[in-house]
Protein backbone atom coordinates (compact mmCIF):
# COMPACT_ATOMS: atom_id res chain seq x y z
CA UNK A 1 0.00 0.00 0.00
CA UNK A 2 1.46 3.25 -1.13
CA UNK A 3 -0.53 6.41 -0.23
CA UNK A 4 -0.01 10.64 0.36
CA UNK A 5 -1.59 9.32 3.84
CA UNK A 6 -0.96 5.82 5.38
CA UNK A 7 -2.21 3.76 8.19
CA UNK A 8 -2.66 4.50 11.17
CA UNK A 9 -3.69 7.90 11.54
CA UNK A 10 -6.13 8.75 14.95
CA UNK A 11 -9.18 10.24 13.89
CA UNK A 12 -10.02 14.58 14.34
CA UNK A 13 -12.18 14.48 17.17
CA UNK A 14 -15.08 16.92 18.59
CA UNK A 15 -15.34 18.58 22.07
CA UNK A 16 -18.96 18.66 23.84
CA UNK A 17 -20.82 21.88 23.85
CA UNK A 18 -24.19 22.91 25.04
CA UNK A 19 -26.57 23.69 22.50
CA UNK A 20 -26.73 24.17 18.98
CA UNK A 21 -23.87 26.54 18.21
CA UNK A 22 -24.96 29.60 15.16
CA UNK A 23 -23.65 29.13 11.86
CA UNK A 24 -21.70 31.84 12.08
CA UNK A 25 -20.55 31.44 16.04
CA UNK A 26 -17.43 30.59 14.57
CA UNK A 27 -14.63 32.44 12.44
CA UNK A 28 -15.46 30.94 8.51
CA UNK A 29 -18.73 29.53 9.92
CA UNK A 30 -19.78 25.96 10.63
CA UNK A 31 -22.42 23.21 9.14
CA UNK A 32 -24.08 20.39 11.03
CA UNK A 33 -23.64 16.43 10.64
CA UNK A 34 -25.65 13.68 12.43
CA UNK A 35 -23.49 12.34 14.77
CA UNK A 36 -23.38 8.03 13.83
CA UNK A 37 -23.59 6.07 16.88
CA UNK A 38 -20.79 3.17 15.60
CA UNK A 39 -17.34 2.55 15.25
CA UNK A 40 -15.03 5.54 14.13
CA UNK A 41 -12.84 4.21 11.08
CA UNK A 42 -10.90 5.61 8.63
CA UNK A 43 -10.83 3.52 5.45
CA UNK A 44 -7.25 2.93 3.24
CA UNK A 45 -8.04 2.10 -0.14
CA UNK A 46 -4.87 1.42 -2.74
CA UNK A 47 -6.36 -0.58 -5.34
CA UNK A 48 -7.25 -3.73 -3.83
CA UNK A 49 -5.69 -3.38 -0.67
CA UNK A 50 -7.66 -2.42 1.98
CA UNK A 51 -7.05 -1.24 6.09
CA UNK A 52 -10.20 -0.53 8.02
CA UNK A 53 -8.23 1.91 10.70
CA UNK A 54 -10.07 2.63 14.38
CA UNK A 55 -9.67 5.22 16.76
CA UNK A 56 -7.46 3.45 19.13
CA UNK A 57 -5.46 2.83 15.37
CA UNK A 58 -5.55 -0.93 15.70
CA UNK A 59 -6.99 -2.33 12.48
CA UNK A 60 -11.13 -3.70 12.02
CA UNK A 61 -10.23 -5.06 8.79
CA UNK A 62 -10.94 -9.06 9.44
CA UNK A 63 -14.20 -8.09 11.87
CA UNK A 64 -15.83 -6.47 8.66
CA UNK A 65 -15.44 -8.55 5.28
CA UNK A 66 -18.54 -7.17 4.24
CA UNK A 67 -17.52 -3.67 4.26
CA UNK A 68 -13.77 -4.45 2.83
CA UNK A 69 -16.30 -5.24 -0.07
CA UNK A 70 -18.14 -2.69 -0.31
CA UNK A 71 -15.07 -0.23 -0.30
CA UNK A 72 -13.58 -2.16 -3.48
CA UNK A 73 -16.99 -2.02 -4.95
CA UNK A 74 -17.87 1.56 -4.90
CA UNK A 75 -14.43 3.53 -3.04
CA UNK A 76 -12.32 5.28 -5.55
CA UNK A 77 -9.67 2.78 -6.72
CA UNK A 78 -6.66 5.40 -3.82
CA UNK A 79 -8.29 6.91 -1.42
CA UNK A 80 -8.82 7.76 2.46
CA UNK A 81 -12.10 8.26 3.71
CA UNK A 82 -12.59 9.08 7.63
CA UNK A 83 -16.75 7.78 8.78
CA UNK A 84 -18.42 5.22 11.21
CA UNK A 85 -19.03 1.74 10.80
CA UNK A 86 -22.22 1.29 11.84
CA UNK A 87 -24.97 -1.97 12.04
CA UNK A 88 -28.38 -1.59 11.60
CA UNK A 89 -31.30 -3.53 13.11
CA UNK A 90 -35.12 -2.61 12.20
CA UNK A 91 -35.39 0.55 11.64
CA UNK A 92 -32.87 1.62 14.15
CA UNK A 93 -28.93 1.49 14.70
CA UNK A 94 -28.13 -1.23 16.92
CA UNK A 95 -24.89 -0.54 18.86
CA UNK A 96 -24.67 -3.94 20.83
CA UNK A 97 -25.08 -5.94 17.63
CA UNK A 98 -22.09 -3.69 16.23
CA UNK A 99 -20.19 -4.69 19.55
CA UNK A 100 -20.29 -8.18 19.13
CA UNK A 101 -19.29 -7.99 15.89
CA UNK A 102 -15.35 -7.99 17.87
CA UNK A 103 -14.66 -11.80 18.20
CA UNK A 104 -11.12 -13.59 17.88
CA UNK A 105 -12.97 -16.74 16.10
CA UNK A 106 -12.69 -16.23 12.31
CA UNK A 107 -15.92 -18.58 11.98
CA UNK A 108 -17.68 -16.38 14.24
CA UNK A 109 -16.78 -13.27 11.79
CA UNK A 110 -17.97 -14.76 8.66
CA UNK A 111 -21.24 -15.81 10.24
CA UNK A 112 -21.88 -12.28 12.05
CA UNK A 113 -20.96 -10.71 8.66
CA UNK A 114 -23.82 -12.35 6.97
CA UNK A 115 -26.18 -12.16 10.33
CA UNK A 116 -25.46 -8.60 11.15
CA UNK A 117 -24.13 -6.59 8.12
CA UNK A 118 -22.57 -3.57 9.12
CA UNK A 119 -22.40 -0.39 6.47
CA UNK A 120 -20.05 2.51 6.40
CA UNK A 121 -21.16 6.26 6.87
CA UNK A 122 -18.59 8.32 5.15
CA UNK A 123 -18.26 11.97 6.27
CA UNK A 124 -14.36 13.31 5.33
CA UNK A 125 -11.50 12.51 2.98
CA UNK A 126 -8.13 12.81 3.58
CA UNK A 127 -6.67 11.13 0.36
CA UNK A 128 -7.39 10.68 -3.21
CA UNK A 129 -5.06 9.63 -5.96
CA UNK A 130 -1.60 11.02 -4.95
CA UNK A 131 -3.69 14.18 -3.13
CA UNK A 132 -3.13 15.03 0.67
CA UNK A 133 -6.19 16.64 2.16
CA UNK A 134 -5.83 16.98 5.13
CA UNK A 135 -4.20 20.82 4.80
CA UNK A 136 -7.24 21.73 2.55
CA UNK A 137 -10.37 23.55 4.29
CA UNK A 138 -12.96 20.84 5.27
CA UNK A 139 -15.47 23.18 2.74
CA UNK A 140 -13.10 21.71 0.05
CA UNK A 141 -12.52 18.19 1.46
CA UNK A 142 -16.47 17.84 1.70
CA UNK A 143 -16.74 18.63 -1.68
CA UNK A 144 -14.20 16.19 -3.49
CA UNK A 145 -16.13 13.66 -1.26
CA UNK A 146 -19.07 14.49 -2.73
CA UNK A 147 -17.99 13.90 -6.18
CA UNK A 148 -15.49 11.20 -5.25
CA UNK A 149 -18.97 8.86 -3.16
CA UNK A 150 -21.50 9.94 -6.38
CA UNK A 151 -23.57 7.56 -6.89
CA UNK A 152 -23.01 5.27 -4.00
CA UNK A 153 -25.17 2.99 -2.98
CA UNK A 154 -25.86 0.90 0.18
CA UNK A 155 -23.65 -0.28 2.41
CA UNK A 156 -21.68 2.70 1.91
CA UNK A 157 -23.21 5.86 2.69
CA UNK A 158 -22.54 10.02 2.45
CA UNK A 159 -23.47 11.73 5.55
CA UNK A 160 -26.32 14.57 5.26
CA UNK A 161 -24.69 17.71 5.77
CA UNK A 162 -26.46 21.42 6.20
CA UNK A 163 -25.73 24.87 7.13
CA UNK A 164 -29.57 25.40 8.34
CA UNK A 165 -29.49 25.57 12.02
CA UNK A 166 -33.35 24.84 12.44
CA UNK A 167 -32.84 22.09 10.09
CA UNK A 168 -30.12 20.71 12.38
CA UNK A 169 -32.19 21.41 15.72
CA UNK A 170 -35.17 19.47 13.98
CA UNK A 171 -32.40 16.33 13.74
CA UNK A 172 -31.24 16.34 16.95
CA UNK A 173 -34.46 15.99 18.11
CA UNK A 174 -35.72 13.96 15.33
CA UNK A 175 -32.96 11.23 14.52
CA UNK A 176 -32.41 9.67 17.69
CA UNK A 177 -34.86 8.14 17.60
CA UNK A 178 -33.60 6.08 14.65
CA UNK A 179 -30.40 5.22 16.78
CA UNK A 180 -28.19 8.29 16.36
CA UNK A 181 -26.07 10.23 19.04
CA UNK A 182 -26.99 14.05 18.75
CA UNK A 183 -25.10 16.30 16.05
CA UNK A 184 -21.32 17.05 15.29
CA UNK A 185 -20.54 20.50 14.05
CA UNK A 186 -17.39 21.24 11.70
CA UNK A 187 -15.45 24.24 10.87
CA UNK A 188 -15.47 24.99 7.09
CA UNK A 189 -12.07 26.23 6.98
CA UNK A 190 -10.49 23.46 9.70
CA UNK A 191 -7.97 21.37 8.22
CA UNK A 192 -8.00 17.70 9.09
CA UNK A 193 -5.93 17.65 12.64
CA UNK A 194 -5.56 13.94 13.88
CA UNK A 195 -6.57 13.57 17.33
CA UNK A 196 -6.78 17.00 18.23
CA UNK A 197 -10.70 18.11 19.44
CA UNK A 198 -11.58 20.78 16.57
CA UNK A 199 -15.15 19.87 15.93
CA UNK A 200 -18.16 20.35 18.10
CA UNK A 201 -20.52 17.93 18.91
CA UNK A 202 -23.93 18.10 21.29
CA UNK A 203 -25.38 15.37 22.57
CA UNK A 204 -28.54 14.78 24.62
CA UNK A 205 -28.59 15.24 28.45
CA UNK A 206 -30.97 13.92 30.60
CA UNK A 207 -32.49 12.85 34.42
CA UNK A 208 -33.75 9.85 35.74
CA UNK A 209 -34.56 8.58 39.04
CA UNK A 210 -33.00 5.39 39.74
CA UNK A 211 -33.63 2.46 42.72
CA UNK A 212 -29.93 1.63 43.85
CA UNK A 213 -29.81 -2.06 44.17
CA UNK A 214 -26.19 -2.35 45.07
CA UNK A 215 -22.80 -1.54 44.76
CA UNK A 216 -19.65 -2.77 43.09
CA UNK A 217 -16.23 -2.54 45.08
CA UNK A 218 -13.50 0.08 43.13
CA UNK A 219 -10.62 -1.58 41.79
CA UNK A 220 -8.77 0.20 44.47
CA UNK A 221 -8.86 -0.13 48.22
CA UNK A 222 -9.30 2.59 50.29
CA UNK A 223 -6.95 4.30 52.67
CA UNK A 224 -7.17 1.56 55.46
CA UNK A 225 -7.09 -1.36 52.85
CA UNK A 226 -11.43 -1.49 52.91
CA UNK A 227 -13.79 -2.02 49.70
CA UNK A 228 -14.89 1.36 48.69
CA UNK A 229 -17.48 2.03 45.96
CA UNK A 230 -16.95 1.70 42.45
CA UNK A 231 -20.22 2.13 41.00
CA UNK A 232 -23.91 2.39 42.29
CA UNK A 233 -25.89 -0.28 40.62
CA UNK A 234 -29.36 0.87 38.86
CA UNK A 235 -32.45 -0.04 38.09
CA UNK A 236 -36.02 0.66 36.71
CA UNK A 237 -39.49 -1.03 37.64
CA UNK A 238 -40.98 -2.46 34.16
CA UNK A 239 -45.32 -2.91 33.62
CA UNK A 240 -44.65 -6.50 35.44
CA UNK A 241 -43.53 -4.77 38.48
CA UNK A 242 -40.45 -6.25 37.82
CA UNK A 243 -36.88 -4.27 38.63
CA UNK A 244 -34.55 -4.19 35.96
CA UNK A 245 -31.19 -3.58 35.79
CA UNK A 246 -30.60 -0.71 33.63
CA UNK A 247 -26.79 0.41 34.03
CA UNK A 248 -24.30 2.08 36.88
CA UNK A 249 -23.24 5.45 38.16
CA UNK A 250 -19.45 5.51 38.66
CA UNK A 251 -18.00 8.92 38.77
CA UNK A 252 -16.82 9.67 42.22
CA UNK A 253 -13.51 10.83 44.18
CA UNK A 254 -11.81 8.41 46.31
CA UNK A 255 -13.06 10.58 49.16
CA UNK A 256 -16.87 10.01 47.92
CA UNK A 257 -16.43 6.31 47.50
CA UNK A 258 -15.36 6.07 50.89
CA UNK A 259 -18.36 7.96 52.56
CA UNK A 260 -20.76 5.83 50.03
CA UNK A 261 -20.14 2.82 51.78
CA UNK A 262 -20.77 4.28 55.32
CA UNK A 263 -24.01 6.08 53.54
CA UNK A 264 -25.18 2.50 52.16
CA UNK A 265 -24.30 0.12 54.89
CA UNK A 266 -27.88 0.83 56.47
CA UNK A 267 -29.36 -0.52 53.27
CA UNK A 268 -26.88 -3.77 53.12
CA UNK A 269 -28.14 -7.32 52.60
CA UNK A 270 -26.74 -10.27 54.24
CA UNK A 271 -26.63 -13.73 52.37
CA UNK A 272 -29.77 -15.32 52.02
CA UNK A 273 -31.70 -12.12 52.56
CA UNK A 274 -34.15 -11.44 50.03
CA UNK A 275 -33.07 -9.45 46.80
CA UNK A 276 -34.70 -8.53 43.51
CA UNK A 277 -31.48 -10.08 41.73
CA UNK A 278 -30.75 -13.16 44.03
CA UNK A 279 -31.09 -15.38 41.30
CA UNK A 280 -28.44 -13.85 39.05
CA UNK A 281 -25.87 -15.03 41.06
CA UNK A 282 -26.71 -18.28 39.41
CA UNK A 283 -24.82 -18.64 35.96
CA UNK A 284 -27.69 -20.10 34.09
CA UNK A 285 -29.45 -16.94 34.73
CA UNK A 286 -27.01 -15.02 32.32
CA UNK A 287 -27.48 -16.91 29.41
CA UNK A 288 -28.22 -14.45 26.94
CA UNK A 289 -28.57 -11.42 29.52
CA UNK A 290 -25.98 -8.67 30.85
CA UNK A 291 -26.83 -9.30 34.94
CA UNK A 292 -24.98 -7.99 37.36
CA UNK A 293 -23.09 -11.14 38.42
CA UNK A 294 -22.23 -11.55 35.06
CA UNK A 295 -18.22 -12.69 33.77
CA UNK A 296 -16.78 -9.47 32.18
CA UNK A 297 -17.25 -9.69 28.61
CA UNK A 298 -13.86 -7.33 28.28
CA UNK A 299 -11.78 -9.33 31.12
CA UNK A 300 -12.04 -12.56 30.79
CA UNK A 301 -12.29 -14.70 34.05
CA UNK A 302 -13.39 -11.44 36.07
CA UNK A 303 -16.40 -11.79 37.95
CA UNK A 304 -18.14 -8.42 38.04
CA UNK A 305 -18.82 -9.30 41.88
CA UNK A 306 -21.70 -6.84 43.41
CA UNK A 307 -23.72 -5.90 47.29
CA UNK A 308 -26.98 -6.17 47.69
CA UNK A 309 -28.77 -3.58 49.02
CA UNK A 310 -32.53 -3.17 50.21
CA UNK A 311 -33.95 -1.75 46.65
CA UNK A 312 -34.99 1.37 48.89
CA UNK A 313 -32.87 3.99 47.64
CA UNK A 314 -33.86 6.18 44.87
CA UNK A 315 -31.04 8.40 42.89
CA UNK A 316 -31.42 10.67 40.16
CA UNK A 317 -28.84 10.45 37.63
CA UNK A 318 -27.96 12.39 34.19
CA UNK A 319 -28.03 10.05 31.49
CA UNK A 320 -27.51 10.67 27.94
CA UNK A 321 -29.42 8.20 25.65
CA UNK A 322 -30.41 4.33 26.63
CA UNK A 323 -29.55 1.06 24.41
CA UNK A 324 -32.53 -1.43 24.90
CA UNK A 325 -33.36 -1.42 28.10
CA UNK A 326 -29.97 0.15 29.77
CA UNK A 327 -28.34 3.23 29.86
CA UNK A 328 -25.99 3.77 26.66
CA UNK A 329 -23.08 5.24 28.94
CA UNK A 330 -22.12 5.73 32.41
CA UNK A 331 -24.33 7.79 34.20
CA UNK A 332 -23.73 10.60 36.78
CA UNK A 333 -24.94 11.18 40.02
CA UNK A 334 -26.90 14.28 40.46
CA UNK A 335 -28.57 13.64 44.07
CA UNK A 336 -30.23 11.18 46.47
CA UNK A 337 -34.54 11.44 46.17
CA UNK A 338 -35.53 10.88 49.27
CA UNK A 339 -39.19 12.30 48.16
CA UNK A 340 -39.21 9.70 45.89
CA UNK A 341 -41.23 5.98 46.29
CA UNK A 342 -39.15 3.48 44.66
CA UNK A 343 -41.74 1.86 43.12
CA UNK A 344 -42.39 4.89 41.30
CA UNK A 345 -39.16 4.65 39.42
CA UNK A 346 -39.92 3.07 36.09
CA UNK A 347 -39.36 3.46 32.54
CA UNK A 348 -42.56 5.36 32.26
CA UNK A 349 -40.69 8.65 32.98
CA UNK A 350 -38.10 8.09 30.64
CA UNK A 351 -37.94 10.48 27.37
CA UNK A 352 -39.21 8.74 24.13
CA UNK A 353 -37.39 10.17 21.03
CA UNK A 354 -39.21 10.76 17.73
CA UNK A 355 -38.69 8.04 15.55
CA UNK A 356 -37.65 8.32 12.20
CA UNK A 357 -37.05 6.12 9.08
CA UNK A 358 -33.34 5.56 9.24
CA UNK A 359 -33.86 4.89 5.45
CA UNK A 360 -34.61 8.49 4.90
CA UNK A 361 -31.47 9.21 7.20
CA UNK A 362 -28.80 6.77 5.12
CA UNK A 363 -30.22 8.38 2.28
CA UNK A 364 -29.97 12.02 2.57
Amino acid sequence: MQLPVMPPVAPMLAKPVTGIPAPGSVPGGLVYEPKWDGFRCIVFRDGADVVLGSRNERPLTRYFPEVVDAVLAQLPERCVVDGEIVVRTGDRLDFGALQQRIHPADSRVRRLAGETPASFVAFDLLALGDDDLMREPFSRRRALLESALEGVDGPVHLTRISRDEDEAARWFEQFEGAGLDGLVCKLLDSTYQPDKRVMLKVKHARTADCVVAGWRPHKQKGPEGQDVVGSLMLGLYDDDGDLQSVGVSASFTMARRAELVQELAPYMLSDGDDHPWSAWREAEAHEGRRLPGAVSRWSAGKTLDWNPLRPELVVEVGYDAMEGTRFRHTTQFKRWRPDREPRSCTYEQLERPVRYDLDDVLGG
